[in-house]
């Protein structure tokens, strides 16, 4: 299997307002950068759907460092609280419905194609790789202003 680190990141310009995500996949000497964004989101949103189109973008199964600084990506993955939420009907609690739903079910088979390994970073702190996905992700989000 092939190794790629795919750095995400996620940015909304009021919450909800218009926001945009960046991905920085690297494979190899190989690099890749994918942008995109929406006119209404919220920043937790903007963070799945990095990770979504990041993991979308691998034609096959690989050995994946992801690589983020949303606690609320990487934490309801690890600590299993996205089975949880599903398996309960997409409930956080008994009367308190799971956010994003949506995004989570996109984003729970790409998980179990691929070998995962998790590595938050704390954001705005100089790691190239996650500035450089801040910086596309606020430039998309500025285009829906």
């Amino acid at each position: 299997m092939k190794q790629v680190t795919i750095y995400t990141d996620g940015a909304c310009s009021g919450n909800p307002g218009p926001g945009g995500w960046g991905v920085v996949l690297v494979c190899g000497g190989l690099r890749k950068e994918l942008s995109g964004g929406e006119a209404s989101t919220t920043n937790n949103r903007m963070e799945l759907t990095a990770v979504i189109e990041g993991l979308s973008a691998l034609k096959y199964p690989c050995q994946v460092t992801l690589v983020s600084d949303s606690r609320y990506v990487l934490d309801a993955i690890t600590k299993g609280w996205v089975y949880k939420w599903k398996a309960n009907g997409w409930m956080r609690t008994k009367t308190e419905p799971a956010l994003n739903s949506d995004l989570w079910e996109r984003l729970l088979p790409l998980l179990e194609q691929h070998e995962l390994r998790y590595e938050w970073i704390r954001g705005h702190t100089g790691h190239p790789e996650n500035e450089r996905c801040d910086q596309m992700a606020v430039a998309e989000s500025r285009r829906f202003r």
